[in-house]
């Protein structure tokens, strides 16, 4: 899927009351559009890891507008499924990474600071 309205209009499908209810926690899953604006996006809250934080940022369900309780959980575990096919995890997320020299550079504080210490 490619927006949140269309996965909220599927939570309706799946759990009932209206796509306002589930529009939040959808938003949230694709705020990170803004800063990679393709699939890679999906790195960031698209596993296993950003279903746990989504239910810490939104609580352990929502009670949407039929008066039902929908866990928080399903909510994210629906929207990575629909857009990855399946729940990864972040470490198969970060395993595609190819390391760059910058990545693993250390460099000490204050090292290229200019001025000596007073």
């Amino acid at each position: 899927m490619t927006h949140p309205v269309f996965h909220a209009e599927s939570s309706v499908r799946l759990f009932g009351g209206t796509a306002q209810d589930y529009l939040p926690i959808h938003n949230w899953f694709d705020a990170t559009k803004e800063s990679f604006a393709d699939f890679r996006h999906r790195a960031l809250r698209h596993h296993a890891e950003g279903i746990f934080e989504c239910e810490r940022v939104f609580g352990l369900h929502i009670i949407n507008s039929d008066s039902k309780v929908v866990p928080v959980r399903y909510i994210g575990e629906q929207h990575v499924n629909e857009d990855c096919g399946r729940i990864p995890t972040v470490a198969e997320w970060l395993s595609k990474i190819h390391p760059e020299p910058w990545m693993a550079r250390a460099t000490k504080i204050g090292a290229h600071s200019g001025r000596a210490a007073q």
